[in-house]
């Protein structure tokens, strides 16, 4: 006990006098005890980590408080004393948990265990491992199905759904999946300890992935770079990826969204909250280029899924405006591409895939 809660600070204001239903701490069982000792270190303001207990025993120790009603001053100073004793006669601590322990052993066993054991205490953070695995994708499941043993595949396919269990068994080679399937009708004799040290196993694999210096795949980066680049830079970017290797020619064209992509990814439905983050000015520019641009057709996109009154108002200021430079126009359509993005990135809207089928506006939809 802390010299910050010494017994001569019991208050009987503090303590409830009436006596408990049995006299005395000698009286009282280890939990009673233990009981006492949390609610006067409560009472004292001293922080108690019990979240840091396993839980069956802090639902003891709740249920233990929750039964108990008053206790007298001599009963709570027997067990306090007795208590700050046995702190004071304890000689060794140990480090609560495997990450203490690995700590307390650095240097000293090897390696090799200490990231397997980190790995494993890792994995048991994340909670109960065979649900990790079921929540796994089967592109990830799939690399490791076919790299484990046939036992170990065997029990994998077993503890999944039997949906997700088809889906992977399909994908293997004929001879790999008969071998497969008929190890499952002799996991019946696997051990419930085995089948645990297995799930820990395959969410450890899981959870070990190199680090890398990027977020994103190269892709996804080259497309971010080139939506902010003119339409010339582009398209030479595009046709030297398409000569050298066309796989990421692919991926990077996926990834890229320009003024272009407005009617193929953006839902209908989300065009009025777009409008509402870009000033008008900005706006009449960026349709008036794209009419110039030979891309009428995502300017019209546009102007037909907001309210008939602001699109015949704009209709009527874009036929009264001149001609737009090139590079004012492209800087406009720009900041029309920002604006759907930032939107995307608060989770305001979605991106609709090219493969989605477009929603239809509702004819009343208005961005004010």
């Amino acid at each position: 006990m802390s010299d910050a809660t010494p017994l001569a600070r019991i208050e009987p204001r503090q303590i409830s006098v009436e006596r408990a239903a049995r006299s005395g701490a000698s009286g009282l069982s280890r939990r009673q005890k233990a009981a006492i000792v949390v609610r006067f270190l409560l009472n004292e303001g001293a922080e108690v980590p019990l979240s840091e207990l396993p839980e069956p025993l802090q639902a003891v120790l709740t249920t233990q408080m929750g039964s108990m009603r008053y206790v007298d001053r001599q009963t709570l100073a027997e067990v306090v004393a007795e208590f700050a004793a046995e702190l004071e006669a304890m000689g060794l601590t140990f480090p609560r948990g495997v990450a203490g322990a690995l700590t307390a052993l650095g240097g000293r066993i090897s390696p090799q265990t200490a990231a397997r054991l980190r790995k494993e205490a890792g994995v048991r953070q994340f909670g109960e491992p065979w649900e990790q695995v079921r929540a796994a994708t089967p592109e990830q499941l799939l690399p490791i199905l076919q790299s484990e043993s046939t036992e170990v595949a065997a029990v994998l396919l077993a503890k999944l759904d039997v949906a997700r269990a088809a889906e992977l068994l399909g994908q293997l080679p004929g001879p790999a999946a008969r071998s497969i399937a008929y190890e499952m009708s002799r996991s019946g004799a696997v051990s419930p300890q085995a089948v645990d040290r297995i799930g820990l196993a395959l969410a450890a694999q899981l959870h070990d992935r190199p680090e890398t210096a990027f977020a994103d795949g190269p892709a996804e980066r080259i497309g971010a770079i080139l939506n902010y680049s003119a339409s010339a830079t582009r398209d030479d970017v595009l046709t030297g990826l398409e000569e050298t290797d066309r796989d990421l020619a692919a991926l990077v064209r996926k990834a890229i969204f320009t003024f272009v992509h407005v009617p193929d990814r953006v839902n209908p439905v989300d065009i009025p909250k777009v409008l509402r983050e870009i000033d008008q000015a900005t706006l009449l520019t960026a349709l008036k280029y794209a009419e110039e641009a030979e891309l009428g057709n995502v300017a019209d996109f546009i102007l037909d899924n907001i309210s008939k009154r602001m699109s015949e108002s704009l209709r009527e200021e874009l036929r009264e405006l001149g001609r737009v430079r090139p590079k004012d126009g492209e800087d406009a359509m720009t900041e029309v591409v920002n604006a759907i993005r930032t939107l995307q990135a608060d989770g305001e809207i979605e991106l609709r895939t090219v493969e989605e089928q477009p929603q239809t506006a509702p004819e009343q939809a208005s961005p004010g």
